[in-house]
């Protein structure tokens, strides 16, 4: 990875939202104007919208409140969590140094060039904008027992952030939170371990808090952030309280499995008692959502039948 010290440093005096002159940040970096505008389109290129106005400079369209490895670490004494400006990707990360991990150890970052999805998809992942984050985990019990992780992930998300300010996001099966009818934020579980080892899982997850509208490829569904529904929430402090819940969570789901979570999450569903479509290939299915059985799956009804469907293949959409 090229040397990314310069953008950084620009980034974080732009963070105030105000002006700054090409001549103030090249007296401020020691360089040029010329090569300053040339570490602003690095920046750009991390999907930063940069105002460029003659005779006043460099502006972002509103403040940025960077991540902050103190006041996370202030919020949440316990447990290890690193702090990343730029990255491929915060669960490649963890995956990477697996063995040096005990559970609950997380990361957090700032941007990611290679963010990723469910089936491969790429995760837009612009600079400063959301909040990209993974946590590792060690499930004694062995790859069998995640069964419904990703579910409770998404309960402990969908609580926090109503705790916080977000009273209206939803949990929508298997994976993603939903604000008004449209996407907010996704889940992506990666396991390694052999049935009769113990399961090795990375958590990840991307919360869109104010990402700026995406390449019209980027995206293959309605989506919306925090910023445009009115709610504002500190990053660091979301940080640490996600990962605090998730601990607490993942411990609770050790013991008893998914049972006691259920109740919480049909209190979450979006979708509940609504008609919806799954999509199976090339196959559409339509019932109406009745919530989910104790393995997870997803219950849909049709003609007063109840059928549960579960895999990693399959997509929800509303009707």
């Amino acid at each position: 990875m090229k040397d990314i010290t310069v953008p950084l440093q620009l980034i974080s005096i732009l963070a105030d939202g105000e002006f700054h002159s090409g001549e103030q940040l090249g007296t401020a970096m020691g360089m040029s104007r010329a090569a300053i505008n040339k570490h602003i389109q690095t920046v750009r290129d991390w999907g930063v919208d940069i105002f460029t106005v003659p005779g006043k400079g460099y502006s972002l369209p509103f403040p940025i409140e960077l991540l902050d490895a103190e006041k996370i670490h202030a919020l949440l004494p316990t447990g290890h969590v690193d702090v990343l400006s730029v990255i491929d990707s915060t669960n490649q990360y963890l995956l990477d140094r697996i063995g040096e991990l005990s559970s609950g150890d997380a990361c957090v970052a700032e941007y990611q060039q290679a963010g990723r999805g469910r089936r491969g998809r790429k995760w837009f992942s612009p600079f400063g904008s959301n909040l990209y984050l993974s946590m590792y985990w060690k499930l004694e019990q062995g790859p069998a027992a995640a069964m419904g992780l990703s579910l409770v992930i998404g309960i402990v998300m969908a609580e926090v952030l109503q705790r916080l300010g977000a009273e209206a996001v939803r949990v929508k099966w298997p994976n993603d939170l939903y604000l008004n009818d449209r996407k907010l934020a996704g889940i992506l579980v990666e396991l390694t371990g052999k049935t009769g080892d113990a399961a090795q899982l990375v958590l990840g997850a991307g919360i869109n808090l104010k990402m700026r509208e995406p390449a019209s490829d980027a995206i293959n569904q309605g989506w919306i952030n925090l910023q445009e529904a009115g709610v504002n929430i500190d990053r660091n402090e979301l940080t640490a309280t996600l990962l605090k819940e998730l601990r607490s969570a993942l411990l609770h789901f050790e013991q008893e499995g998914l049972a006691p979570f259920i109740p919480r999450w049909r209190g979450l569903d979006n979708f509940l008692d609504r008609p919806v479509k799954l999509l199976i290939g090339d196959q559409e299915i339509h019932g109406i959502e009745r919530g989910i059985d104790p393995q997870g799956a997803l219950l849909l009804e049709q003609d007063g039948v109840l059928k549960p469907y579960i895999g990693g293949e399959i997509s929800l959409r509303a009707i």
